[in-house]
């Protein structure tokens, strides 16, 4: 019997060392693993709120999908942003890490974030680019968001006053 424990042992022993020297592992860059460990500005804002715009976005081939929320200031100052992304650690360290390049930037100026900024941030490597590129989706769609909701605020608000 001691004899079989320790040929099993041993054999178990063989394919664990076979299967580890096989398969490479993926290791994420500690800024990945500190966004995945400790998100920033995870959570919802009010979707109905006319100074907050909404950003679903998801990648149908790996399943993440992401939410992206910003609150806008009458300046036009995105003064929050919240997200909750159910997904790999990159695309959840991609969304932190969009929220808080976002907050404090005007609209404008949160347009021109790129998912290669975000990806050269978190040292994405090239099979985790998509979580980037999900990142600046949602950042898009959200601002598309907020700026229909102001469209129709200002229409709202027109037609009130011509009548």
């Amino acid at each position: 019997m001691a004899l079989l424990r320790a040929v099993t042992r041993n054999i178990s022993e063989n394919l664990l060392a076979a299967r580890s020297a096989s398969v490479p592992a993926l290791s994420y860059h500690e800024k990945v693993i500190d966004h995945f460990e400790n998100p920033r500005n995870v959570g919802s804002l009010n979707k109905t709120d006319k100074n907050v715009g909404t950003g679903l976005v998801g990648a149908p081939a790996c399943g993440d999908v992401m939410k992206l929320q910003i609150k806008v200031d009458d300046d036009g100052t995105i003064i929050d942003a919240k997200f909750k992304t159910f997904g790999c650690g990159s695309a959840i360290a991609s969304s932190s890490l969009a929220t808080e390049w976002v907050k404090g930037k005007n609209i404008d100026e949160a347009l021109k974030l790129k998912n290669t900024d975000i990806a050269k941030e978190l040292s994405l490597p090239p099979v985790k680019l998509h979580c980037s590129m999900l990142a600046e989706d949602a950042i898009k769609a959200a601002l598309s968001d907020y700026r229909i909701k102001q469209n129709e605020a200002k229409k709202a608000k027109a037609e009130s006053e011509n009548k």
